[in-house]
């Protein structure tokens, strides 16, 4: 992991990336990955990274991470392209 990182911080530097903008871009992701693993909770996330929920919030906010970003592959099929309703619907017939 430590190679990966220092890869990532020498082409960051070398592409002039100020430090601000890298910590908030690596903090941005790392938050994002947190909320995808738990589907868009909120508060399990910010247990999991030792954050109070609003902080959480405030923190998304200020790093212009909506929660339509995250959630954006967790919305349900269709109700006739579940697989369950469309069995069900082949066994009435």
């Amino acid at each position: 992991m430590k190679h990966e990182i220092d890869g990532l911080v020498n082409r960051m530097h070398a592409a002039g990336i100020p430090f601000e903008e890298a910590v908030q871009q690596f903090e941005r992701q790392y938050i994002y990955q947190v909320l995808v693993k738990h589907r868009g909770n909120q508060c399990k996330s910010a247990v999991e990274l030792g954050m109070h929920r609003n902080t959480l919030g405030r923190r998304m906010a200020e790093l212009k991470l909506e929660m339509a970003e995250v959630r954006a592959g967790f919305k349900r099929p269709v109700r006739n392209e579940r697989p369950v309703f469309s069995e069900l619907r082949r066994q009435a017939r």
